[in-house]
């Protein structure tokens, strides 16, 4: 037996409701209930003896769902490159599976697609980049922010594989030199994957990027995002307020939609008129309404929070600030009684007072509609299994402003964290609550720098928190530094 799911096959396990746990020596994991003539059917065909572990329905379907997403991604490449004589016929009107692990197609390019995202699943990558070259094809995975390859391919695999993406997503396989987006939504045993697509033309064929959206990992609470309890409070009291701006900012990937949600899911409640304008909409969310941005028929975030202010919101959700135009309209809804949560692009929580004055928004309506920034960032979790202690060097305690002697950890790399060192990901948080002295500053014009002092005199900085898990072992000091050091937050 090479592995777990070659011993019993998919559809067997999931209808008797059994699942291979372990092979050396073997437990069979068992739905309750499952029916003595479905054991002994095991039993003969797998050829072996082995024990009975009970399991809830909840813990069986996920234990169906990593068992058998984690086999074959290498051997459908091999297939899937040794059979190029017949793909261009199979990349066409190809039907698609309800469950993307019960499929019985064994076209060699749908096994490499469904491999992929399987294995992408596996490792809770966030995107699959599929990048044509001139002489190959390579797959990367994005896991925990950062990027590695998984597989080189075949160039004349590229156009191929692009056309059944494109059918899946329901795009033009016709168009092939502008860029499509779409998104498709499949089922991984009892886990429900929402995926987006995006093509763009390149040199030597078209790259594909999938976001794989998972909305166990999405939908988090306030107290789940891994913020300090002071930030925490902070935070949803500012939420709790009947309105004002509340702004989430950070780079692209650091989890300011995350953020968002959450603080939607916490006032989410039947009495109260929730809508949002998002580009895109990346999780649906009960009770909420959500709009897309279509700038090609001039829906754009300006005219679309401008519309649903005409449904009677009482919380309006704007997904990026990025204009004049829907600053001053977030404003105005502000003024006018409503709660307004958003995301603006900057470096720092106080650097987004400073973005949104540039914008044109006036000093003094700026001081009495912000009431809450938060700045984040993502970084690296170290992997406990094999983090290495070291005891840290002068330079880099100068850099994290800590004194004395200290011991850091390090990633080594092991087979639990496939040889990265890094096991999943942790948010870094500041977080600026307006008081008056503050509104005073703003609508004096005060300086970035003296906001930004008198705002963390008593509160951690991004650097601040960072160091805070350093200290306590989660990350690397270099992994903060990487993350903090180009803010400019010592």
């Amino acid at each position: 037996m090479d592995s777990v799911a070659d011993t019993l096959s998919y559809s067997f396990a999931k209808q008797w409701g059994m699942v291979v746990l372990e092979l050396d020596p073997v437990i069979l994991g068992v739905r309750t209930g499952v029916r003595r003539e479905a054991i002994l059917e095991a039993r003969r065909v797998m050829g072996r003896a082995f024990t009975l572990q009970t399991l809830s329905h909840s813990a069986f379907d996920k234990a169906l769902s990593v068992s058998f997403a984690s086999t074959g991604l290498e051997r459908s490449a091999a297939d899937a490159q040794n059979d190029q004589g017949s793909l261009y016929s199979l990349a066409e009107d190809i039907p698609q599976t309800e469950d993307l692990l019960d499929s019985d197609d064994d076209a060699p390019i749908i096994r490499l697609i469904n491999g992929l995202i399987q294995e992408a699943i596996r490792l809770q990558a966030s995107d699959i980049h599929i990048e044509p070259y001139e002489s190959r094809l390579s797959v990367r995975f994005r896991v925990d922010g950062a990027l590695r390859e998984v597989l080189s391919l075949s160039g004349r695999l590229s156009s191929v594989l692009a056309s059944r993406i494109k059918v899946m997503a329901r795009l033009d396989i016709a168009k092939k030199r502008v860029p499509q987006d779409g998104r498709f939504s499949l089922n991984l045993g009892a886990k429900a994957v929402d995926i987006r697509v995006s093509t763009l033309p390149s040199r030597f064929g078209e790259r594909v990027v999938l976001r794989l959206l998972n909305k166990e990992q999405a939908l988090l609470s306030v107290g789940e995002l891994g913020m300090t309890p002071d930030m925490t409070d902070a935070f949803a009291r500012a939420l709790s307020a009947p309105n004002g701006i509340i702004l989430v900012t950070g780079p692209t990937g650091s989890g300011k939609t995350t953020t968002l949600y959450a603080g939607l899911t916490t006032l989410n409640e039947a009495s109260r008129n929730i809508l949002t304008v998002e580009d895109p909409i990346e999780y649906a969310l009960e009770g909420i309404g959500q709009t897309q941005v279509n700038n090609k028929v001039g829906m754009t975030f300006a005219a679309g929070l401008r519309a649903i202010l005409r449904q009677d919101p009482d919380i309006v959700m704007v997904g990026e600030i990025r204009d004049a135009e829907t600053a001053e309209i977030a404003v105005q809804a502000s003024l006018t009684g409503h709660l307004v949560l958003s995301t603006v692009h900057t470096n720092s929580a106080v650097a987004a007072i400073t973005r949104l004055r540039d914008m044109g928004v006036e000093k003094f309506l700026l001081a009495s509609t912000v009431t809450a920034i938060v700045a984040q960032r993502l970084v690296r979790r170290l992997c406990e299994q094999c983090k290495a202690p070291y005891e840290a060097d002068q330079a880099k305690l100068v850099l994290l402003g800590l004194q004395g002697k200290h011991v850091f950890y390090e990633p080594k790399g092991c087979e639990a964290c496939h040889h990265t060192g890094f096991q999943g990901r942790i948010g870094l948080y500041e977080i600026v609550i307006m008081d008056d002295d503050l509104r005073a500053m703003i609508h004096e014009g005060a300086r970035e720098q003296d906001m930004q002092a008198y705002a963390f005199r008593n509160v951690d900085t991004l650097m601040q928190s960072g160091v805070r898990h350093i200290v306590d072992g989660v990350v690397s000091a270099d992994e903060v530094l990487r993350v903090c050091r180009q803010t400019g937050e010592h």
